[in-house]
């Protein structure tokens, strides 16, 4: 998944990681992601970068992320993106994954409040063993 909405040199520009808008706290769901302060839709809300692994069963684990088209390559995310919950309303936040060049990034998809916590809907919450309980 390419980023339709920000260059490799625009990311970069903005911090290869950059997690200083949000803050992990206890959320309804275990650990989640907060807001600091209000933020506007379409404001990117985190960069990060993402360590492919290796002999790593990324069905049994719900802080990894699937890396590839196949589903047959696993990630883990650096900052804040391990901790992003899922919603089966409506989301606030989506992740952009870049596949190439290895990073993330989470934009707003509307408007935040302060404190407010962030959640989207994973992309493999219909398949892997981990979100069975999300279905």
């Amino acid at each position: 998944m390419n980023s339709p909405l920000y260059s490799q040199e625009e990311r970069e520009a903005m911090g290869l990681v950059n997690c200083s808008k949000i803050y992990v706290a206890k959320s309804q769901y275990g650990l989640g992601v907060f807001a600091h302060n209000p933020i506007k839709s379409g404001e990117i809300i985190e960069t990060g970068l993402m360590v492919r692994l290796i002999n790593t069963d990324g069905n049994e684990n719900p802080h990894l992320f699937t890396w590839s088209d196949d589903r047959q390559v696993w990630a883990s995310g650096s900052g804040c993106l391990p901790y992003y919950n899922h919603t089966s309303g409506e989301p606030n936040m989506k992740k952009i994954g870049d596949l190439q060049a290895d990073t993330m990034v989470v934009v707003a998809l509307k408007d935040i409040k302060k404190d407010e916590e962030l959640v989207s809907q994973y992309y493999s919450a219909s398949w892997r063993k981990c979100f069975a309980d999300l279905k």
